[in-house]
């Protein structure tokens, strides 16, 4: 990661300069405010413990004087603005103007949180919008190497922590600094040497806020991986929970889950140590600060009279006002410390570029009118790897059935998948009439497709939602057109609530010839000039195979079709059958032609047959 991540989140943060400026502003009004709600508090109760006719005299002396220093100015138009003919009437307004004072402080407050509030919000609903985007547009490769669990962790938990800390920052980082400021300033008009003694304390509180904020950061990147690593035990738990029931394997998969949540544990823990120092240590200094200020500025009251009594008490007002602010400053750093842990991993997932993009000028082809071909194909899955595919070349006519063939791991799945550009070649061409896929669009190449896998994807919605899928203002009748052809209309009436009824994750309320059923419909609605079958009917019972296989016969009139498949039956009608073996074809010819030949896909024949 090359930009560090705050000045990523600065940038971002920035877009919303203007609610930021206006929360600024509404945050100086509540310092102000704020330091004069404190002012006037140390006037108040100087004013019912000192003399009344006292104080006159000092507003009439220093009235009189041209060359007043800060504090006694600040004091004396605090006190023109409070001090009436009485005592009584004095206390009066100064009441009243604490009361304003603390209203408008609170109404400045309210107005900088709202708009703070906006930014957060915003920000975290853009980052996770920006996030779930990105990774619509990676290839298929990053989600080889990436658990589902640990996206789903980044995806939520990472952008939930990002915004619990966005909460305490941006609430406070605002406000707090300038509150210190505000307050540090008025300590210097009151008595510089106090005022000094206390600011110097500070950086030690700092030093110590920063090595244990470092810590922490530490140790929130690894919680959240504990975090992603468990999502990931639980998806895959759930998803395989009928294998882990079949094998009465409960117990061991609770154990395992136990571990990771101990382990979890331990680290939580760790970091609370950590967090919950901070208070502790916040404490220690401000009690350590105060005793020191305490006993010096007492001093200087009771013995040198270089301090009056209302100036030291206004002094200890503040001071102690001032250490609020501190403490939540600390409170931000550790905040902030575990929002940068979680933006980490975000940020590296935005970094993550696709393998397969648009190239700059590719072209926009809707269909094809001769051959996908093959020429010279070689591909593995990373560099380090073997070639699962070898110098594979052949051709797909238009409007011509082209069968794949060969024993699990041959390659056939994989040749289907570098056609759609879900990789792309290592070496070698794959083309639609002449033109190298890496230079049509990726959008238009795989409209052009319709695929239907052994493994049906259906969403947890509506029938007619799955089967209308990427087309969802197709009109009804096509939609009730593609059920009938696809043998769907009998078992979808039947549903309680027909074309409306929810099937439920991944189809789990419908059966396996009833989920492909459907994956044809929605094939068959797309209406694609080629077409892959990867094994449609290979985990399908007899009477669903059956009802599958005029589904898909009806599926593939008019069209180009690549057929993956390990039933005979389903190949034997292919004009060409592409015998392939751990990677490279070994035989070509129709089906009476390769039996003939006595090779290979003779054997594969002989041996289906033998065991019906």
């Amino acid at each position: 990661m090359k930009t560090p991540v705050y000045k990523r989140l600065a940038k971002l943060v920035l877009k919303y300069w203007y609610f930021l400026l206006c929360s600024t502003i509404a945050a100086v009004l509540f310092v102000l405010l704020n330091s004069l709600s404190i002012w006037l508090t140390a006037s108040l109760i100087n004013n019912i413990l000192t003399d009344f006719d006292s104080i006159i005299l000092e507003q009439k002396q220093w009235s009189d004087t041209s060359d007043l220093n800060l504090n006694n100015t600040i004091k004396y138009l605090s006190n023109k603005l409070i001090l009436k003919d009485t005592q009584l009437e004095s206390l009066k307004q100064l009441c009243w103007v604490i009361f304003i004072v603390f209203l408008f402080k609170n109404i400045f407050l309210y107005i900088k949180n709202i708009l703070v509030s906006k930014v957060q919000y915003s920000l975290i609903v853009q980052i996770r919008n920006d996030l779930y985007r990105h990774i619509h547009t990676l290839s298929m490769s990053f989600f080889n190497k990436k658990k589902t669990g640990e996206l789903t962790s980044i995806l939520m938990n990472d952008v939930a922590v990002m915004q619990d800390a966005f909460t305490n920052v941006f609430q406070k980082l605002l406000v707090e600094p300038v509150n210190i400021l505000a307050f540090c300033f008025l300590l210097f008009v009151i008595d510089w040497n106090l005022a000094l003694i206390a600011i110097l304390t500070l950086p030690f509180a700092a030093f110590l806020y920063m090595n244990v904020g470092k810590s922490i950061r530490r140790k929130s990147r690894r919680i959240q991986e504990k975090i992603a690593h468990i999502m990931q035990l639980l998806t895959e738990a759930i998803f395989s929970m009928r294998v882990i029931k079949a094998f009465a394997n409960q117990y061991h998969e609770v154990k395992r889950f136990k571990g990771e949540s101990n382990r979890f544990f331990k680290l939580l823990m760790r970091r609370a140590k950590l967090d919950n120092l901070a208070t502790p240590i916040n404490e220690m200094i401000g009690v350590s600060i105060g005793v020191l200020l305490l006993w010096y500025g007492g001093l200087q009251v009771i013995q040198t009279d270089s301090l009056s009594s209302e100036d030291f008490l206004r002094f200890i007002l503040l001071l102690f006002a001032m250490l609020a602010p501190i403490k939540n400053l600390g409170l931000v750093n550790i905040a902030l410390q575990n929002s940068l842990a979680a933006s980490e991993r975000v940020f590296k997932i935005l970094d993550s570029k696709p393998d397969i993009e648009d190239r700059p000028n590719a072209k926009e082809i809707t269909s094809f009118s001769k051959e996908i071909k093959f020429n010279d194909v070689s591909f593995s899955y990373s560099d380090y790897s073997q070639s699962v595919i070898k110098n594979v070349s052949f051709t797909i006519p238009k409007s011509s059935i082209v069968a794949l063939v060969g024993s699990s791991g041959a390659g056939k799945s994989t040749i289907a998948d570098l056609i759609p550009r879900f990789y792309d070649v290592t070496s070698g061409s794959v083309s639609v009439d002449g033109v190298n896929i890496k230079n049509i669009k990726l959008a238009q190449l795989r409209r052009m497709m319709g695929i239907v896998s052994q493994e049906v994807i259906l969403f947890n919605d509506t029938v007619r939602n799955n089967i209308s899928y990427g087309q969802p203002d197709v009109p009804e009748n096509k939609v009730i057109s593609s059920v009938e052809a696809a043998n769907a209309m009998e078992f979808i009436e039947a549903l309680p609530e027909g074309l409306n009824t929810v099937i439920g994750e991944r189809g789990v309320k419908l059966s396996g010839g009833q989920r492909q059923r459907l994956s044809i419909a929605r094939a068959i609605l797309k209406n694609p000039p080629f077409l892959i079958l990867d094994e449609a009917t290979s985990s399908l019972d007899t009477e669903s195979e059956q009802l599958v296989q005029q589904a898909i016969e009806q599926l593939m009139k008019d069209r180009t079709v690549l057929v993956i498949a390990h039933r005979f039956s389903t190949v034997k009608n292919a004009d060409q059958i592409i015998v392939l073996d751990k990677g490279e074809i070994i035989e070509k010819g129709n089906h009476i032609e390769l039996l003939k030949v006595k090779g290979k896909y003779s054997t594969l024949h002989a041996v289906q047959f033998q065991n019906i």
